[in-house]
């Protein structure tokens, strides 16, 4: 029934696709529909949070991306999802780096590798994709918006690419050899509510707790990837899937600790607060809306 209905999503680095698609994932993986993970890079510069692990940091062994490519496959079986893809074939692209802006969003590095995602010639990086969307024929995609969500420059560039690359895949005369021109009908950028937001920042401080998203206010100004109510489009409720999310989490273990905001969160709000995922639609037409005036399935409608 749902065999013909496919999802592709494309991040910037392993755990990505858990923290802000994760639940959606299991959801649709478990009803049979295909879903295909494009990941750009090997998340090579991330932060280590295993001590016994730090020597596998850029600085040191270099090894990071290798270990990542792991937990990535372990968190893809916590999901149901059984078609992974790195752009490019793994190490095409290596993870950019960031620092962190006087304003509070990230930006590039001041060193960058020189096969760094962000210095990808957009056209090439875009072919890669180009061919799986002609393979794959997704109807619907989903990437970030064009701040990615926080500034990082894979993101930024992930959506680029993943923007530029649906437009030319539908481009018949373009790059025959790549595949059978594929037009997908609607894309999706991942969103947070800010009402839901402010909601759990509310009960997180009301139980005391005030290092969990140190700093935001629940009344106050909110960082760029929380998005208005207003501008979402759809809401899926995968809450019946939140312990395969939190597995998936549980197996990003250099990237993601249990004691961390994600599981303080989750511990405090319950699990609407991760397996409720929104999203802004960027491309096609709206299905039919659920009781809050939002899509309940990205392919709605389709």
């Amino acid at each position: 029934m749902t065999s013909d209905q496919r999802l592709l999503l494309v991040h910037a680095h392993p755990d990505d696709e858990t923290i802000g698609n994760g639940a959606t994932m299991a959801k649709y993986a478990a009803e049979g529909r295909q879903v295909t993970l494009v990941t750009c890079t090997a998340g090579e510069m991330g932060e280590i949070l295993v001590p016994e692990l730090e020597h596998l940091a850029a600085d040191r062994d270099d090894g990071l991306g290798e270990h990542r490519r792991g937990e990535l496959a372990e968190a893809m079986a916590a999901l149901g999802v059984t078609d992974h893809r790195f752009l490019g074939g793994f190490g095409r692209y290596r993870d950019s780096g960031m620092k962190w802006h006087e304003d509070g969003h990230a930006v590039a590095a001041d060193d960058i590798h020189e096969n760094a995602f962000w210095r990808a010639d957009l056209t090439e990086a875009s072919d890669h994709l180009v061919e799986i969307i002609r393979e794959v024929r997704p109807q619907v995609l989903v990437t970030y918006d064009q701040f990615g969500g926080y500034g990082h420059p894979d993101h930024i560039q992930a959506h680029r690419v993943a923007m530029y690359a649906a437009s030319l895949a539908a481009v018949p005369s373009y790059r025959r050899d790549l595949g059978e021109a594929w037009e997908i009908a609607k894309i999706y950028w991942s969103a947070m509510s800010e009402s839901r937001m402010r909601d759990g920042l509310r009960k997180l401080r009301e139980s005391g707790d005030t290092t969990t998203f140190e700093g935001m206010d629940p009344d106050g100004p909110l960082p760029p990837f929380v998005t208005a109510d207003e501008d979402l489009a759809a809401g899926v409720d995968a809450t019946d899937y939140f312990e395969q999310k939190m597995a998936a989490m549980r197996a990003h273990a250099t990237q993601i600790t249990t004691d961390g905001p994600f599981f303080a969160l989750s511990n405090n709000v319950g699990s609407t607060a991760w397996g409720l995922e929104f999203y802004r639609i960027a491309k096609g037409e709206l299905g039919p809306l659920g009781p809050d005036g939002l899509e309940t399935d990205l392919f709605a409608g389709l």
